[in-house]
């Protein structure tokens, strides 16, 4: 059952085992001043005080909007077992990986728990607990820093930067050079792909330009450089993918434009307006499409 407590009697001390996201967290705000707090945050009450585990982003929201009381469920007395708890629900909650993992940390060292303890408590496997716990112990604290602040996105660092630290060891200053250098610049996950591929494997030129903090200039270089064997730039490589698309779904439509299914006054009403849409490009599309086949064909 939940309760009313007053914010100010939470503990935050976990507040930095949670990764933070700042657009999500500006939507939650607007939620928030519009309906109140719909979800309880969760903690532990302990002899040594009311530990909050889960609802930082609430608790954050709360604060900003001058909340002084917020709803709260205590998942157990003990810190051990309200981390347990949170694990155990991770799919409804929400827990992030490194998340789990630094809970992982604390469980073993802290609270005394073996490997094998966490993995049957969490009914979960030793190889699932040893790999959480490595994560951690793999990353620099400056990396950590930027992950769980929200600063660089977990996933460019779980599929880009982890597996050339994994090919080589000898790249986690290199890391965690980039990692500094590109945080807090809100690129997209591509983006830090093609600067990260360019800072491990391009000339040094090029690296010494994206620690420089010249990351609009390494991305449009990168972009007007060949990355496959047929020499295609990626800009070259996304128009040859839409040019694919829209022919086959000219096909598509040419196909079905004569299905005898085709009959309510609802579809043929749509249709109508959509098919208005397409003609009135149709010309100059025809003429752009011409031009580009000619100049195509002069290569």
């Amino acid at each position: 059952m939940s309760k009313f407590v007053e914010r100010s009697s939470l503990d935050l001390r976990y507040e930095g085992h949670r990764l933070r996201d700042p657009a999500r967290e500006a939507r939650l705000l607007a939620s928030i001043a519009e309906r109140g707090i719909e979800e309880p945050l969760e903690g532990v009450d302990s002899s040594e005080g009311r530990f909050l585990l889960d609802g930082f982003k609430r608790c954050r929201c709360a604060q900003k909007l001058g909340i002084e009381d917020v709803p709260y469920v205590s998942l157990g007395e003990e810190e051990a077992t309200g981390i347990v708890n949170l694990m155990r629900a991770s799919p409804d909650r929400g827990l992030g990986i490194l998340e789990q993992a630094r809970f992982i940390v604390d469980l073993v060292t802290i609270h005394g728990m073996s490997v094998a303890e966490v993995a049957q408590t969490l009914s979960r496997s030793k190889g699932w607990v040893c790999m959480r716990r490595r994560l951690l112990e793999e990353m620099s604290p400056a990396i950590q820093q930027a992950l769980f602040h929200g600063a660089f996105p977990v996933y460019s660092y779980m599929y880009t930067l982890r597996p050339f630290m994994r090919m080589n060891g000898d790249l986690r200053a290199d890391i965690e050079r980039f990692v500094e250098a590109v945080a807090g610049r809100r690129l997209s996950v591509r983006d830090i792909e093609l600067l990260a591929h360019a800072y491990v494997r391009g000339p040094a030129s090029l690296r010494e330009a994206i620690v420089g903090g010249k990351l609009t200039w390494s991305l449009e270089h990168l972009k007007d450089i060949p990355e496959d064997r047929e020499g295609c730039s990626e800009f070259e490589r996304v128009l040859l993918r839409e040019l694919q698309i829209l022919r086959r779904a000219m096909q598509r439509v040419m196909a079905k434009c004569q299905d005898r299914r085709l009959r309510s006054r609802a579809f043929y009403a749509q249709a109508n307006l959509l098919c208005a849409g397409l003609l009135s490009t149709w010309e100059p599309f025809g003429e752009r499409i011409k031009a580009f086949y000619d100049r195509t064909g002069r290569a």
